[in-house]
């Protein structure tokens, strides 16, 4: 391997999806599940994922059928949701090579902190959801509510640590991920749908994140 295939120590930045990747489900289905929508949600979220259905439509649909929900609930929904398997043995090991980390998530900030927290990423951008009273309105807002929004997010930290989305590695499962893998220097589907893999670098579809490490490895050199 060249150096022109490695990765200089100044632009060691590594980007991830949140849902189906750091943790092994997706936001909005454990949240619908709470509401008691959980099937009309989860075909929703299928469709966007597999690139069938826009992704800001599906959201504001999605989000619409969570009205009602008290924010105590939404949050028992979301703290319980597991992390994908080699998450943190991933995570800590990228922390060692001298990486920084970030979530581009377009679930939302009630799961995002906590999940970025545990793992201690160093950055995390996701949606909200906005309540009142209590409760959730079935309305959302932030930077991660439009069809493609996820590469403009990845130039806004690709600038906070002195790279550029070219210079990144991406990981992630779903069609809103497309963007910034036709983007990235080096594109990883984990666990993803297939409508993801012709735009990966490499595929991985063992349920493991520590099945990314050899990857990192080569890279690094």
């Amino acid at each position: 391997m060249n150096c022109t295939d490695c990765f200089e120590e100044k632009n060691k930045l590594i980007v991830f999806d949140m849902d189906s990747t750091l943790v092994d489900t997706e936001t909005i289905d454990e949240l619908a599940i709470a509401a008691g929508v959980g099937d009309e949600v989860s075909k929703i979220t299928e469709l966007a994922m597999q690139g069938k259905l826009d992704f800001s439509k599906a959201l504001i649909e999605r989000a619409k059928l969570l009205k009602d929900l008290t924010i105590e609930e939404a949050h028992e929904a979301v703290d319980s949701m597991p992390f994908m398997p080699g998450a943190k043995e991933l995570i800590s090991f990228l922390k060692s090579r001298g990486y920084k980390t970030a979530m581009i998530s377009g679930g939302f900030t009630m799961a995002a902190e906590r999940v970025g927290k545990t793992l201690g990423i160093d950055h995390v951008v996701a949606n909200v959801l906005i309540t009142d009273k209590g409760c959730l309105t079935g309305e959302v807002t932030g930077p991660l509510t439009g069809q493609g929004s996820k590469e403009f997010v990845l130039e806004e930290i690709s600038r906070k640590y002195n790279t550029k989305p070219e210079e990144c590695i991406v990981v992630g499962d779903g069609a809103n991920d497309i963007c910034i893998f036709k983007v990235a220097k080096y594109a990883i589907a984990f666990n993803a749908k297939p409508v993801l893999h012709e735009h990966a670098t490499v595929v991985i579809t063992e349920k493991d994140l520590e099945a990314v490490i050899p990857v990192i490895e080569s890279l690094d050199g």
